[in-house]
């Protein structure tokens, strides 16, 4: 399968996780989206060597178990998880969380917006802006 790349979404809500599936399926219909529901799974999943490296990782904050900003600073201790790219997004607007999630290491914080073609406009941005930054880090003819 040709594809653009690959997106790993860790998101509990059923209702987000179809929306972001929806959106993106209209805006990036060749990229691959991988969902993890809980955060607890996502460290072994990327450093599974069998596993493919997302390109991009999209982190919501609001989880049970672990939570997306402890998850964040999870994946900055490890190293073969240090360079990835984190964009948490969520629907927490709290400044605290924010700065909390850039000192965490989070690459960018951007909010959910509640309506669709918002929440879809937000998104495709994010991950044109995302995906470019990954694709000029890739040396050439990898990608």
């Amino acid at each position: 399968m040709n594809s653009d790349g690959l997106i790993l979404v860790v998101e509990d809500s059923e209702e987000d996780t179809e929306a972001i599936q929806r959106a993106l399926s209209r805006s990036h219909p060749s990229l691959h989206v991988e969902f993890a529901p809980r955060s607890d799974a996502v460290v072994p999943r990327l450093l599974d060597p069998a596993a493919p490296t997302p390109d991009l990782v999209l982190l919501d904050l609001n989880m049970p178990g672990t939570n997306g900003l402890t998850l964040l600073s999870e994946l900055r201790a490890h190293s073969a998880c240090a360079s990835l790219t984190v964009v948490v997004f969520t629907s927490s607007t709290s400044s605290t969380e924010e700065d909390a999630c850039y000192a965490a290491g989070a690459d960018s914080y951007i909010y959910k917006p509640v309506n669709f073609e918002l929440f879809q406009t937000v998104l495709r941005g994010a991950v044109d802006f995302w995906m470019a930054q990954t694709s000029e880090d890739r040396p050439a003819g990898s990608g």
